[in-house]
C-alpha cells in the first residue's frame, strides 16, 4: 500500500536573550550562513527520501 504525504510540518524554536528569551544553546553560535546551509541540506535530504518512497 503506498504512503501519501500530504503535508510536512517543520517546527523551529528560537531563543533570543536580548529580547528576554531563553539562552541559546552552544550550537546556536554557528554563523547564520552555516546554519542556513545546514537547514537547506536537511530539507534536501528529507525531500529525496520522500521521493524515493514515492517511487514504485
Amino acid at each position: 500500500m503506498p504512503v501519501i504525504v500530504d503535508e510536512v510540518v517543520i517546527s523551529v524554536e528560537v531563543g533570543n536573550r536580548e529580547a528576554g528569551g531563553v539562552a541559546a544553546p552552544a550550537e546556536a553560535t554557528m554563523p547564520v550562513a552555516d546554519r542556513q546551509a545546514l537547514v537547506e541540506e536537511c530539507v534536501a535530504r528529507v525531500l529525496d527520501i520522500l521521493r524515493e518512497r514515492e517511487e514504485p
